[in-house]
């Protein structure tokens, strides 16, 4: 497609002026009841953004696919007012990798005038990933392009069989919109148009079923296998940022964050709570040069973008991060198989890993080192976008199977014994620290409110959680905003919209390079792990912004938050 994109380019100003003297009605009106009163769409080949304007201004939220970079700097030209900003992303299909990135799901996914664009041997793979996109009810349009092309544009031809036949292919439901090829409204006599509309009527990947199984069905009756699932449903709701590498089947994250997470999770079970794991005493992972060396510290001395020195501390989180991930691959992840069937669902393969000889950071670099693990993405997909509801019940289960150890029982623990235990760690340690940079600041410059511009001062200010902890919890140093004590108690644990967001970018990145310029290591780290589409090694505070922005918009389409 590189010859399509270097004329969409070349051709920039007249096509987009072009493009937008069509209304969206004229062009797209055999679908206009079908477009959902609310949620997130996904407009492949957005030109200079005319449809995602459309959609946008009636309250959807639009990610805009474009690899033309000129058509895409075309679009603040016919900007008009929207409800909703549009996302502009430069990639383009098959791969679409940066909106699988995303790890988002879409109400509506619009190919206007692209479909001519994929060559033939491409299209399966395009079906099977756009169908993957979307949500249980989504739908996706595509419009097909007919007749000539007097340009240097390639150009196949397309049928709407071809598109019924993909449609059965891959459990969509097919409906052609256009009874007759219909003319085309930039007066082209020579070219028709026809609209098809693919509906997926569920998410069909049986992952639910799945998980139940593995979580309560599962003869092997161990917490392993629950820490192993939290483990990945806090990485996959927190940490968008960390997938090393995906196909159409699975992902890849890194072992060490999943051995990490394992650590934050059993960590105040055992060394707080001192409660049993198992009907035997011996616990895998547990060993004097690892765990035992992290026994004095709490759990929030572990986090992602934190610095260890070759001291016993690193030695000791090294070693521990080294047992916990050969403990999960000769454990949960050999013994979690499909139901009926000894195949492994989730594969770990363990890379050779030298005691780092200086001092290290928990960086994306860091843990990967320690592997790979690989989780089927119809899995994946599931514990991102619906881990308010998987974590209860991991959280019983695992409640479950520890009163049942004769150990704990002995202790006469109670149930709230349990779920104190097993809930997750507290931020006040981080928000302390990110009031003393405050204060700091504000002992020597003017600090004002993140959200309201007020000035602060010592005796009237907050920090608040930018999304909030209560319903998102992450307390990286980019998420922590200093915010009068009155904005922050009107927040609360609401969502602020995306246009108080944008309307405080300035003062938001002015906030982040004067409180965390002298740590944009690990505020970088931690950016690039939680946040969508930021990549290793991002340096830029726009680019966190905007991955910021992104990660609202899939919060809010993933919980319903109340907006403020």
């Amino acid at each position: 497609m590189d010859n399509n994109i270097s004329f969409y380019s070349k051709n920039a100003e007249t096509l987009a002026a072009q493009y937008d003297d069509v209304p969206f009605e004229a062009v797209h009106k055999d679908w206009l009841e079908h477009i959902p009163s609310e949620g997130m769409v996904l407009d492949v080949g957005a030109g200079s953004g005319r449809d995602a304007r459309y959609l946008a201004a009636k309250g959807l939220t639009v990610v805009a696919v474009e690899p033309a970079a000129e058509l895409r700097e075309a679009s603040p030209k016919y900007q008009v007012a929207t409800r909703k900003p549009i996302h502009w992303v430069d990639d383009q299909l098959p791969e679409l990798s940066k909106i699988f990135a995303l790890q988002t799901k879409f109400d509506l996914i619009l190919l206007s005038a692209v479909w001519m664009h994929i060559a033939p041997s491409s299209r399966e793979r395009c079906i099977r990933k756009l169908s993957s996109l979307l949500k249980p009810n989504g739908k996706l349009v595509i419009s097909l392009r007919h007749g000539s092309c007097h340009d240097e544009r390639t150009m196949h031809p397309v049928s709407a069989s071809e598109l019924a036949e993909f449609a059965k292919q891959f459990g969509l439901t097919y409906r052609l919109l256009t009874p007759a090829n219909q003319k085309d409204e930039l007066g082209r006599n020579d070219v028709s148009w026809q609209t098809v509309l693919l509906t997926l009527p569920d998410d069909g990947t049986g992952a639910f079923p799945l998980l139940r199984n593995i979580v309560v069905n599962d003869n092997k009756s161990s917490t392993y296998k629950v820490a192993l699932l939290r483990a990945l449903l806090r990485i996959a709701e927190g940490h968008p940022g960390a997938v090393i590498d995906q196909s159409d089947t699975h992902v890849a994250l890194p072992m060490g964050l999943v051995a990490l997470y394992w650590l934050k999770l059993y960590k105040p079970l055992i060394d707080q709570y001192g409660m049993q794991q198992g009907s035997s005493s011996g616990i895998g992972f547990i060993k004097d040069t690892g765990w035992k060396v992290l026994t004095p510290y709490s759990n929030n001395d572990f986090y992602i973008g934190a610095s260890y020195s070759d001291d016993a501390l690193g030695q000791g989180l090294f070693r521990a991060l080294k047992d916990i991930s050969a403990t999960i691959k000769n454990m949960p992840a050999k013994y979690i198989t499909l139901p009926n069937s000894q195949t492994a669902v989730f594969d770990v393969a363990l890379a050779r890993h030298s005691q780092p000889k200086n001092a290290f950071c928990l960086d994306l670099d860091f843990l990967s080192a320690f592997g790979q693990f690989s989780v089927p993405r119809h899995i994946w997909d599931s514990l991102t976008r619906f881990s308010v509801w998987i974590e209860p019940a991991l959280v019983n289960e695992w409640a479950v199977l520890m009163a049942g150890y004769e150990n704990n029982r002995a202790k006469q623990l109670t149930k709230l014994d349990y779920l104190n235990a097993l809930h997750w760690e507290d931020p006040k340690r981080t928000t302390a620290r990110v009031r003393k940079r405050a204060e700091e600041l504000m002992a020597n410059h003017p600090l004002h409110c993140c959200w309201t511009d007020d000035k602060l001062s010592a005796s009237n200010y907050a920090i608040d959680h930018a999304l909030p902890f209560a319903r998102w919890p992450n307390n990286d140093l980019w998420n922590l905003l200093p915010t009068t004590t009155a904005a922050n108690g009107q927040k609360s644990d609401k969502l602020p919209t995306s246009k108080r967001l944008q309307a405080s970018r300035q003062r938001i990145l002015y906030w982040w390079q004067q409180g965390w310029g002298e740590q944009t290591n690990e505020f970088f780290t931690q950016a690039t792990l939680a946040l969508p589409n930021l990549g290793n090694h991002n340096n830029s505070y726009d680019d966190v912004f905007e991955a910021l922005a992104l990660q609202r918009e899939r919060i809010k389409d993933f919980q319903q938050l109340e907006d403020w």
